[in-house]
Parts: C-alpha cells; structure tokens; sequence
C-alpha cells in the first residue's frame, strides 16, 4: 500500500536529515543571465598580470582508528611531526637514517611495554622521517571508525555527535605551528576529515563546500561512505578531498559492494555551486570529475586476493623479525636470541653485499630477499589494482604512488610488527590507501574509452554484416603485429607501475592555468600502536598560478574602462536634428518660448489646413544603425500605434527588405550606414470631423511623443505640439449662436481684426 502524501512528505524529510543521505537535486531553474561575460573573459586574457606562481606541499593522511580510545595522542606525532616512520620497512621518498640520528631512538621492546591509551605511543627520541610542521602548507586529514560504527546505536543515529571529533581536532591543533587554521571539516557518524592551511596559503583559499555521501545500510546510512571536501586554491585550481570507508570482508560479494560504494560516492557528490568575483553563482554546482587535482584516500577495503592468511604472515614476517623477536615467535618462525634491552640489528641488506669491488649491487626489485621482491609477488593479488585493471573502479584516472611498505592492515594493538594473532587471524593487506587523480589523466582516459567504444561499436557493426569470417578476401586488413602500433603513446597510462617514480606532472586547469604536481613521499608510519592499522600518508608538491588581488582589482578597473569605451564605440549610434527654421510660434505657447522646445513644434492649426515639418536623422557612429519608430505609450485602452491618427511620415529612403518581424517591435526598420543621412517629413493634417469636434471641446490635444528606437543603441524620444484653432465646424447651431462678439476667433483670445466691422 503506498504511503499517504503527509507520510511521504516525513519519510522524505526523514531520508534528507539523516546523515550522508542523497543529495537534494538541484533545482532545473535557469540561473539569472548575467551581463559581465564579457568583462570576465577579458579579465581572463590578461590573467598573466595578475597571477604569479606559487608552491604549496600538501601532506594527506589516513588512518582508521578503529575507535579504539587514546588513539587521539598518536595524530600530532605522526600525521604533523612526520614521526612513527621505521626506515628498514618504509615507503617512497624515505630513505634509510644516519644511525648517529637514530641512536636514541626507543627500542620496540620498551616502546610496546609502555604503551598506553594515556599518552602518545610513538616512540621517545624519533625525529621524524618526513616532512611535517612549517613544511607544510596544506594538511589533509582522513580519519575512520572515530566511533564504535558496529554500534547500531551509532549507525543509526540521525545526527553526528561532534564530541570525539573535538577530540581530535584539539590534538591536531596543538601539535600544528601557530598560524594554521582549519578552513574545511566533515564528519559523517566515524568519517571525519580535517583540512588546515598555512598562514601563507590560508588568503588563497576560496570557495570551501564540504558534503557526505552515506553507502552503508540500507545504501545511505553513515556507516560506510565518504566525506569530501572541494576548495579552490588561488582562484585558479580546484582540489578535492575525498576520505571514504568502503564494505569490509573478503567474500566476492564485499568487493562487489565496494565497487558499488565507489559508485555512488561519485554519482551522488556534489558541491556548492562556485562564485565568481562579483558573487553570482556559476552553474548548479559542480560534482567528482570537474576538479582539478582530487584525492581519495581512507579504508578502501580492498584485500588480497585469495591468498592463505597464514602463508602472507609467515611471509612478511621475515621482515619484521629484526623488530621484535616475539613477532617471529607469534606468527610461527623460530624465536631469535639475544637480550631485549639491547637494540636488535636490521636484517642483512643482500643488496648491498658484493663479492668484489667491481660487481654492482642487486637493486631490491631483483633481491629475491628484499621487501621489495615479497610485496611485488603480493600486489599482483591485490584487489584494487585488479579492479582498476578490469575497469570496475578507480579505472577513470586514478593513480597511486608506488607501494614499498608493509601491508597496513591487520596488527594487534599495541605491537609494531605482529600482524593478527586472534582467532580469525585476518590475512594482512593495503586496506589503506592514498589514490590521486589530475584533470589530464582522466581526459587520457575519456579520450581512450571512448576509441575503444567506436571500436566495440564497429567490431558489433561487422559482425552484423557477415564481414568478420575472414572468407572475403575484400575486408581483410594487413595487419602486422610486430610493427603495427610503435606510434602510439599513452597504452597503458594507466596501468600500475610499482617499479618508477612518479614524475612531476603538467595540467592544464578547468580554467586554462598551468599546474604542475608531483608525489615525493608515500609511506606508512609502522610505529604507531594504538590501532589495528598503521596511518598512511602522501606528500605532494604543487605549483599553481595564484591571483594576486590587488593586481587583479587594477587591471579589472583598466579592462572596465576599456570595455565601456569600445561598447560605446561599438554601438550604433544616431543623431536626430529637427528643422526648426519652419517652425514659428504659436499664438498660445502657454508661456514657453522656441527654446524651451526641443521637439517639433506645427504652430496654429486650422481644420483641413495640412503643417509639415522636417526632421533628419543621422549615423553618428562607427557601425551601421538600424531604427525605426516603435509603440508610443498611450493611455490604457487606446490602440497602440507608432504614430497619431492625424500624423504621417515619410522617409526618402526605401526600407529594409526583411521577411522576420523585427525583434524591437519596428514596424518598418532602416539601415543607415556611418555618416549617412534620412530626412523625414512629417505632416499634420486635421481632417476628421471627430477629431474637429474633440479639439473645440478641449477633450484632445495636439501633444505627443514619437519613440525613435535604434537597435543595439539608445532610444530618443520626440516631442510634438500644435496649437488648435478653433472652428465652427462639428458645433451645433445652439452652440454657433453662442458665440461671443467678435466670432469664432474670440474663443481663443484673440482680438478681431482691424477689418472686423462694428457690432450691428
């Protein structure tokens, strides 16, 4: 049974309000047209005045919490102190320490007998291995599970309680230099994501829209999704932020439901519309893909597929056994000796080792003992990479540092090395990633799915046609697989590369400036013990153009006043001149003279007696002049016409020849081209006796307006006036005896004539 429209309405309200529900869609109405297209796209032409490079590093960070308490302590350490690194087991961009600098650095042993949820467990003396404090121009912050989402308490409340999240952000602000602030945040039940910028980078800020997506119960409830942030850098580069908690689980099904999540978390995502310098909005707002540069990170869930648990561990675990030796133990190697109060040495290097001095060290890719070569067999099974390869998600674009860390999923709390020793004993895996994406390879992308679409169209398309049997020797195409193809650039853009670094690269903005971004660190921070993940984080450098204001507001003064000048040098322009030299007074101006008059003035008029007078209209301007006279206004109820009944016009031209009604409601346009001339007559005859009658009686004047309209310039409007003199006819006899000693004449104030005989 469908629900009433009031329980409709509640249930939409309801879905509205609860976090991370579907967007409200914009509204279909039109945005309000604006007039200064023109003066923007003119200001952007000279954008090089105004605009001066600049360099931001923008560190993003990751971290599922797991809701476990005192897990706030660790966040300054690590994500702004860069603390927490263990060099032997890191990432890109981290290199291995001087041990002068590491010599007093806790011990993993102490380090785990003292952790606590009451203060920091990153160890005493770190130094940190990557940049971090004033290094930093933009900090990004991705955190997940800030509450128990498990709870159904938690998953089901319609509102996010900020409290934790204060938590956080305390921490976080203390352990930033002074001048940062917070200019973007978003929370969505245990989604939580943090932006902090520089005191320099803080006035390039611009724009701020933060929004959630809610993917898990039901399709929209908080506990999974993503929270997103997109800002505008210098008003000229788009960023998006994008922290996500995607389905858990290693059956088929979660990663089918993971796809799905990333799905709707690009579909539904949309932002606030963005205001240009005058405040109007651009468009209904923007969603995923119109960026510049995004960023998606956070707990994507992606597992290993199909690999034994048990096996990974023991594999991995040949690397972190010079940490603990209580790791080997736990995950079922032989225990190494040796006193715990002493620091363990690292694992021998085996490429560095060479037999003699001219032989070159193995680099780690080919060490069948290094990191390197264990997590190259591993990543072929990873999930994510197996889904961006079948193009199932994270196809469109996305690309990711290389990987030269452990697994950052799942340890027990409190070590740094022991990967899960429960009963369920979770196979390790890059649950936590860190992906980015520029505005250039995903319009790579685009470009290439849509040959391949023209290609399946035309393969479909001969297979339709019998041509693709290869028995016509009419349709075969000399293909040769050795040479064919060499020219082609970009194949595999888009294909994982664990092996290169990444190389700055040059994009090209949605609003045409030149960027250039490159990643320099990707790596986790392995000693950090108060979750079941490790934290991740990248380090990119950015070059963006920014907009200078107080360049930008004098060149937008110059290009306004430049743009008025031509705008009025480009509009047609015309000069009405009106002939007065046969125009006399009247013999009741009603006190004015000629020169209170600037339109055009009869003089007296008798009945039937036709007045003409002159007018020329010239181009004055610079382009041609169409014009013609349009509607006067008249009062309510009278037909609306270009000129009184008892006028007419006439042009010594021929007019414009045109089967269109004109735009300007002309009735009859023409064309002048610069510097030529029209002359008009205008002719006043009263030869009506209605008209005769209403003007004896005063009920009518002889006063009006012509409205002169140029098309694309301004109208002029023309007065007109004619003194009536009275008549006798249309007057009735009763009306003629009436008439004062001196006849029809008196009635206007006039004295008889000399020739005028006495009264009989």
């Amino acid at each position: 049974m469908l629900p009433s429209p009031g329980a409709l309405g509640s249930l939409e309200d309801l879905e509205r309000n609860m976090p991370g529900a579907f967007p409200a869609l914009p509204s279909q109405a039109q945005p309000p047209q604006s007039t200064h297209q023109t003066l923007s796209q003119a200001l952007y032409e000279r954008r090089a005045e105004y605009t001066r490079p600049r360099h931001v590093t923008i560190k993003v960070g990751t971290w599922n919490v797991a809701a476990q308490k005192g897990t706030e302590k660790d966040i300054g350490g690590w994500f702004v102190g860069g603390k927490g690194v263990e060099e032997s087991l890191a990432g890109l961009g981290v290199s291995s320490p001087d041990p002068k600098e590491t010599q007093y650095r806790e011990t993993v042993e102490h380090q785990e007998r003292r952790a606590s949820i009451d203060h920091s467990t990153i160890p005493y003396g770190d130094e940190g291995a990557v940049p971090g404090d004033a290094d930093v121009g933009l900090y990004v912050l991705g955190l997940q599970e800030i509450v128990d989402i498990t709870s159904p308490t938690e998953a089901l409340r319609p509102y996010t309680d900020p409290t934790v999240a204060t938590r956080y952000k305390v921490e976080v602000a203390k352990a930033l230099p002074t001048g940062y602030k917070l200019v973007a945040e978003q929370q969505l039940i245990g989604l939580l994501v943090l932006i902090y910028a520089s005191p320099e980078i803080v006035p390039h800020v611009k724009s701020v829209s933060v929004t959630s997506v809610g993917t898990g119960l039901m399709g929209y409830m908080g506990n999974k999704g993503a929270v997103t942030a997109r800002i505008i850098l210098g008003e000229t580069t788009r960023l998006v932020f994008i922290n996500s908690h995607l389905a858990a689980g290693a059956e088929k099904t979660s990663l089918e439901r993971r796809n799905w999540d990333v799905g709707q978390v690009v579909s539904r995502t949309r932002f606030d519309p963005v205001t240009d310098a005058m405040g109007i909005p651009q468009g209904h707002g923007e969603g995923l893909g119109e960026e510049d540069f995004a960023f998606w990170f956070g707990d994507l869930n992606y597992r290993l597929e199909g690999m034994p648990g048990d096996d990974v561990r023991r594999l991995l675990t040949r690397h972190t056994n010079h940490l603990d030796p209580a790791v080997t133990d736990a995950q079922g190697g032989p225990k190494s000796s040796g006193s715990s109060d002493t620091p363990k040495d690292p694992p021998p290097d085996l490429s560095d080792s060479t037999s003699s001095e001219d032989e070159v060290p193995l680099p780690p890719e080919l060490d069948p003992a290094s990191l390197q070569t264990t997590i190259l067999s591993l990543l072929p099974h990873d999930e994510l990479q197996q889904q961006q390869k079948a193009g199932k998600a994270f196809q469109d674009g996305w690309h990711e540092g290389p990987i030269r860390f452990l697994p950052t999923y799942k340890y027990d709390v409190g070590k740094v090395g022991l990967f899960d020793s429960s009963e369920k004993k979770r196979c390790p895996s890059w649950c936590d990633r860190i992906l980015y994406r520029t505005r250039a390879s995903k319009l790579r992308y685009e470009v290439k799915a849509k040959e391949q679409e023209e290609a399946r169209k035309r393969d479909e398309q001969m297979k339709a046609e019998g041509l693709d049997n290869g028995g016509d020797e009419d349709v075969l195409f000399d293909y040769n697989p050795d040479t064919d193809g060499d020219n082609v650039e970009n194949v595999d853009y888009d294909e994982y590369d664990n092996g290169n670094d990444p190389e700055p690269e040059q994009v090209i903005t949605k609003d045409g400036y030149v960027d250039e971004i490159q990643l320099q660190y990707y790596t986790s921070h392995m000693r950090v013990l108060s979750s079941d993940h490790k934290p991740l984080d990248a380090i990119f450098s950015l070059k963006f153009d920014a907009v200078i204001p107080e360049l930008k507001a004098a060149i937008h003064q110059e290009v306004a006043r430049e743009l008025d000048r031509q705008e009025n040098e480009g509009r047609p322009s015309v000069t009405v001149v009106v002939d007065r030299a046969t125009g006399s007074g009247t013999t009741a101006d009603k006190g004015k003279t000629d020169s209170d008059f600037d339109g055009v003035d009869f003089g007296d008029v008798q009945f039937s007696k036709s007045k003409r007078r002159h007018i020329t209209i010239a181009n004055t301007g610079r382009v041609p002049a169409t014009f013609g006279f349009t509607d006067r206004p008249v009062a309510e109820g009278q037909p609306a016409a270009p000129f009184p009944s008892w006028l007419s016009v006439t042009f010594d031209r021929e007019a414009n020849k045109t089967d269109k009604p004109s735009p300007d409601n002309l009735h009859t346009e023409y064309t002048l081209e610069p510097a030529e001339v029209c002359n008009i007559e205008l002719k006043l005859k009263i030869d009506l006796l209605e008209h005769v009658k209403n003007l004896n009686e005063d009920a009518i004047t002889l006063d009006d307006i012509l409205v002169l309209r140029v098309q694309g310039g301004r109208d002029h409007f023309l007065p007109l006036r004619a003194n009536w003199l009275q008549s006798t006819f249309a007057r009735s006899i009763d009306k003629l005896i009436r008439i004062p000693e001196g006849g029809i004449r008196k009635l206007q104030g006039q004295k008889p004539s000399a020739e005028t005989g006495p009264k009989s």
